[in-house]
C-alpha cells in the first residue's frame, strides 16, 4: 500500500478548512453564470446506432461562454427518463460519439460534458478555456492558480454546474431523477456539484481527484498534484496565496455542504489520488454515503466494476429508467 492503512483511512480527518468567504464566493460566481440563458443547442449525430440517439450539445457555462457536451438516450424514447451527468478525467473531454455508451443503454439520458482546454490529454475534446494566460506549469492546476477569481476551476466547476441546468432544460429528462458522476477529475466535479446543487437524487466519485489539497502536496509525487509543486518549486514566496485560493476548490469543503446520498470508490495503492484524499472528503460528506475500496488497485480502481456498482447504486436511488 501507498498511503495509510485501512484502520488509520478510517478515522483519518483531513486539515483542510473552508475560507472565510467560501460561500459567498461560489453564491456569486454561481449568480454571475445565472445571468446568461443556458441556451441547450442540440444537433442530432448520425451514429449508425440502433438503440441509441445521440446529439452534440452546446450549451453557456461560465461567463456566457459554450460548453459542448454529448446527449445520449435510448432510441425512440419520449421520456421523461432519469439522467447521469457525467464529468471527465484530467486531461480528456466528452470523447466521440460511439464512446461511453453504458448509461443510455441502461436506460438513462446521458449527457457527457466537454471539459474546457483540456481533451488533448487522451480523450478528444473541442472547448475551449477562453481566459487571459498567466504563468503556468503545463496543465491546468496553476492556471490562474493566485486568485480564487481567476482560477481555472472557477470556470470547469461551474461549468458542471450548468451542466445539471442544461439536463433539466430537456424534455427527455425527469428534473426529480438526476445525479452526477466521474472518475479522477471527473468525480472532483461530482462531488462539487454535489456541494453546490441542492437539487440532486445521487452523486457518484470515482477515485476522486481535487481533494484534501494539504494531504495530497505532502504525500504525492505524482501528476498532475505535481504541478501545483513544480510551481512552487519556482514561485517561491507564493506558497501562501497558492493554498488560499485551494481552499475554495477542495472537495472535502465541497462534500460538507453535499446532501444527495453518493457512492466513492478509492484504491488503496493510487498514487495519483491518494486514499487518504478520497476518504478526507469521504468523512465530511454531508449527505447519505458508502464507499467502495479496491486494494491491489491504483488509479484506475475497481474499472469496469466501478461501473457496475454504480449502475446498481443509481437504480437505487433514480429508480426504474424505463
Amino acid at each position: 500500500m501507498t498511503d495509510l492503512s485501512p484502520d488509520q483511512l478510517a478515522t483519518y480527518r483531513s486539515t483542510q478548512t473552508a475560507p472565510d468567504g467560501f460561500d459567498d464566493f461560489w453564491a456569486g460566481t454561481l449568480a454571475e453564470a445565472a445571468e446568461h440563458d443556458i441556451e441547450v443547442r442540440l444537433s442530432e449525430v448520425p451514429t449508425g446506432l440502433r438503440t441509441i440517439s445521440t446529439y452534440d450539445v452546446t450549451f453557456r457555462g461560465y461567463a456566457g461562454q459554450d460548453v459542448r457536451a454529448w446527449l445520449r438516450v435510448p432510441a425512440h424514447t419520449t421520456g421523461p427518463l432519469p439522467a447521469v451527468v457525467q464529468y471527465v478525467g484530467y486531461g480528456g473531454g466528452r470523447g466521440h460519439a460511439l464512446q461511453n455508451l453504458l448509461w443510455a443503454s441502461a436506460g438513462f439520458a446521458h449527457l457527457q460534458m466537454d471539459t474546457r482546454g483540456q481533451g488533448a490529454g487522451w480523450s478528444l475534446g473541442v472547448t475551449p478555456d477562453q481566459a487571459p494566460s498567466s504563468p503556468q506549469v503545463p496543465g491546468v492546476m496553476t492556471r490562474g492558480i493566485l486568485d480564487p477569481a481567476t482560477y481555472y476551476y472557477r470556470r470547469m466547476f461551474t461549468d458542471a454546474v450548468r451542466a445539471v441546468d442544461a439536463a433539466r432544460s430537456l424534455d427527455v429528462v425527469d428534473n426529480s431523477r438526476i445525479a452526477v458522476l466521474g472518475g479522477s477529475q471527473g468525480g472532483g466535479n461530482a462531488i462539487a456539484v454535489a456541494g453546490l446543487r441542492s437539487d440532486l437524487a445521487a452523486a457518484v466519485a470515482f477515485v476522486p481527484f481535487l481533494c484534501d489539497f494539504p494531504r495530497a502536496l505532502a504525500v504525492t509525487e505524482s501528476y498532475p498534484y505535481k504541478e501545483i509543486i513544480d510551481y512552487l518549486m519556482v514561485h517561491r514566496t507564493e506558497v501562501e496565496p497558492v493554498h488560499r485560493t485551494l481552499q475554495f476548490f477542495d472537495g472535502v469543503t465541497f462534500a460538507s455542504r453535499a446532501t444527495a446520498p453518493a457512492l466513492f470508490s478509492a484504491a488503496l495503492r493510487d498514487t495519483v489520488c491518494p486514499p487518504s484524499t478520497v476518504y478526507g472528503a469521504f468523512h465530511e460528506y454531508g449527505g447519505e454515503k458508502e464507499i467502495e475500496v479496491w486494494p491491489y488497485n491504483g488509479h484506475e480502481g475497481g474499472g469496469i466494476l466501478d461501473e457496475e456498482r454504480a449502475l446498481a447504486f443509481l437504480r437505487g436511488r433514480l429508480g426504474p429508467s424505463t
